[in-house]
């Protein structure tokens, strides 16, 4: 899978480009004397509010999905951080191999403007339900751990326009889930949480996300 074959991202993307693109258009027919030149700048300005808004947590859910869809980083359990495209790639990877993967996948993706590597190798994590691997591995492909989650979590929110406007930070431990951050709307928490419960290998989720 491509970043740029994700639907979400492509409905992000096209919804930001119409803002930046057709407010422009109809900016360019006001006449100049009637703030039109104002107006422009007004809308430009807001457009990149816009972007920068939801960039940062759209970068991030991109990254997941594909660390969710890499064999390479199967046993791994990482976290991504970002600051307006500037990533930190925390946690643990079962080999150097792939933290050097990692690393490559979230300098490739879109918006990405500097990746800091502070992955460790280590051992590589245990299923979180061994008895359920089989069954959950015709499904996914995977092993299910507690990155796995995380990721397999994030790459469902890249899918839910719902959580467009979301800032949401995922933790799992031994197969239970904690949101934290913020989400625009009820609704859209109510989304987060089902997602996550509905996620392979999810025993429980904790729920602290906040609305604003």
């Amino acid at each position: 899978m491509t970043t740029s074959s994700i639907p979400g991202w492509v409905g992000v993307a096209s919804m930001l480009a119409f803002a930046a693109g057709g407010a422009g258009a109809w900016a360019y027919r006001m006449p100049a004397e009637s703030g039109g030149r104002a107006a422009i700048i007004q809308v430009k300005d807001a457009a990149k509010d816009a972007a920068k808004d939801v960039k940062d947590f759209w970068i991030k859910t991109k990254i997941h999905s594909q660390f969710a869809m890499e064999d390479a980083l199967e046993g791994s359990n990482i976290d991504v951080d970002i600051t307006r495209g500037a990533v930190t790639l925390n946690g643990t990877v079962a080999s150097a191999a792939a933290k050097t993967r990692a690393e490559a996948i979230a300098r490739g993706t879109d918006g990405v403007k500097g990746v800091t590597n502070n992955l460790t190798v280590g051992t590589a994590e245990k299923a979180i339900d061994p008895q359920k691997v089989r069954e959950a591995g015709r499904n996914v492909g995977r092993m299910v751990t507690d990155g796995y989650v995380k990721s397999a979590i994030y790459a469902k929110f890249l899918m839910e326009k719902s959580l467009e406007d979301s800032d949401i930070n995922i933790d799992v431990k031994n197969g239970v889930v904690t949101l934290k951050g913020t989400v625009p709307t009820e609704a859209g928490r109510t989304k987060a949480v089902e997602v996550a419960r509905n996620t392979a290998g999810v025993k429980n989720v904790n729920d602290t996300l906040k609305i604003g």
